[in-house]
């Protein structure tokens, strides 16, 4: 949406050079006259040695003219109407104030002109002889000219020397000739006349023969408010499309967001006395985990502290039940794999795959940066084999992002960056997946995280973070719904980034 308002900019610019954009008025006198004044005043400045009198420019010829422009206006070469071939004043380093604003080319803006910084010449390395410029004068830049740096200076100042400032002879007011400078037309000659390939510039040949449409002073003053105008409104139409265009982009991803929140809230489904009680489904995960932990095949857990009142982040249906994670998982591990590992450590062979932060995608499980191992190098590497339909999540930011492992025909194995959680079987494992995913579970594990280089959280905090959980004939009916939303929310994407 940007795009077009830049291309309205530079409409804008064209139509009001060749006199489309202000009505011609008889009171506004004639070109003619207006440039035999400049040519008088010319002839004063030389007479007054203020400015060296120049080689004649070649008569403007029928086949040169570039578009047709009103009766009452002229078409002038640059160099008859400023002093832009005039030499320069400089200044050498060794006289250089301190307090002098220094100009580079690094301070303007491109397209706009405007001085982003202004720089003191105690604050920069002065090398060589400066060039000396008076409020009021045009600053063109002839490196690079697509950038458009061209501005009225604010103020007196230095700049370097690929900066050329000017003045228009008889024309108090400049911002015309900023105008025209800055239109399409002139953009597209000076850079078709630039010579060089990494740093382009333009020639003061070029600048001095360049055609400029000259009204009369008072249509001069007309359009220049009609331009201000029209930009004015342009550049509150690009915010408000700035503001546009950011609502479209991040809409479907905080769409996809809401609606997981609302899904963990119990919001997106209906709750049925045929489901039963969560406390009922959390009291068949203990008993299994008993089970397990009696058959050697899970490790007795120091037991969490309970949820209190001020734990809870949310209210949730009256049949639901907050549990910490460790609660609903039967198994948890994180992988040996670090940035410790050796060559040795890694095979060709499809033995055992290294699943990596880089597989753990926002949107699910990523085939990405395959890596393998082999079991014979690593002591712990069965207590972290993870198998297909496990939940692995991200310790590295961003933490908390999940996926459930996929059954692509290989073993797996954890890198040191994620966990993994063999969710109970009295769970749907999708459900869970979400509510992972879920902002509840993330804002958690972001109030916690550590390190500066390598922000991260650990196996220890996760098991400890809350979630809702409901009857487990409710968690399908949340997945199923899931299922069918947030598919739109990627649509949408797909949409707006087409």
């Amino acid at each position: 949406m940007t795009t077009i308002c830049k291309d309205l900019r530079k409409a804008v610019l064209q139509v009001a050079i060749q006199g489309r954009l202000t009505q011609q008025l008889p009171e506004d006198g004639d070109a003619e006259i207006l440039y035999a004044e400049i040519q008088k005043e010319k002839q004063r400045l030389i007479k007054e040695g203020k400015i060296k009198k120049e080689k004649p420019l070649p008569e403007i010829a029928e086949e040169e003219i570039p578009f047709d422009i009103p009766e009452n206006w002229k078409w002038v070469r640059l160099g008859d109407i400023s002093s832009y071939a005039q030499p320069k004043k400089k200044i050498p380093s060794a006289s250089i104030r301190s307090e002098m604003w220094s100009l580079d080319l690094e301070d303007i803006e491109k397209d706009s002109g405007n001085v982003t910084v202004v720089v003191k010449a105690s604050n920069r390395k002065i090398v060589g002889d400066k060039v000396i410029f008076n409020r009021g004068q045009i600053l063109y830049s002839k490196l690079r000219p697509y950038l458009r740096k061209i501005l009225i200076a604010p103020d007196d100042g230095i700049c370097t020397s690929e900066i050329v400032p000017f003045e228009c002879y008889c024309i108090n007011d400049a911002h015309y000739m900023l105008q025209v400078l800055r239109s399409p037309y002139v953009d597209t000659i000076v850079n078709a006349a630039s010579y060089g390939v990494k740093m382009p510039r333009v020639g003061t040949d070029t600048m001095t023969n360049l055609l400029i449409p000259l009204p009369p002073l008072a249509e001069q003053k007309h359009i220049v408010a009609c331009v201000d105008n029209l930009m004015k409104k342009i550049d509150e139409m690009e915010k408000t499309e700035k503001d546009i265009t950011s609502l479209y982009e991040e809409f479907p991803r905080d769409m996809k967001a809401s609606l997981l929140q609302a899904a963990i809230q119990g919001k997106l489904t209906e709750q049925l006395a045929s489901d039963g009680d969560a406390e009922t489904l959390y009291a068949e995960i203990q008993k299994e985990k008993q089970r397990l932990i009696k058959e050697g095949k899970l490790k007795q857990e120091k037991p969490l502290p309970d949820i209190t009142e001020d734990d809870i982040p949310f209210d949730i249906p009256e049949n639901w039940k907050w549990v910490r994670l460790e609660d609903i998982g039967l198994a948890f591990a994180d992988g040996p794999f670090g940035s410790n590992l050796k060559k040795e450590h890694y095979t060709n062979n499809p033995e055992v795959r290294i699943i990596q932060l880089s597989n753990i995608g926002e949107d699910g499980w990523k085939d990405a940066n395959v890596k393998f191992t082999t079991y014979k190098h690593l002591d712990t590497i069965q207590r972290s084999e993870v198998e297909a339909g496990n939940i692995v999540i991200a310790k590295m930011m961003p933490a908390g992002r999940a996926i459930i492992v996929p059954d692509v025909g290989t073993k797996f194995v954890l890198s040191s960056d994620a966990v993994k959680v063999v969710p109970s079987k009295c769970i749907d494992v999708r459900y869970l997946l979400y509510a992972i995913n879920s902002n509840v579970f993330k804002s958690q594990i972001y109030e916690e995280v550590q390190g500066i280089t390598r922000v991260r959280t650990s196996l220890t905090k996760l098991k400890g973070y809350l979630l809702p959980l409901p009857p487990l004939a409710e968690q399908k009916r949340i997945v199923d719904k899931l299922d069918q939303l947030l598919p739109l929310c990627d649509s949408m994407k797909e949409a707006i980034d087409a």
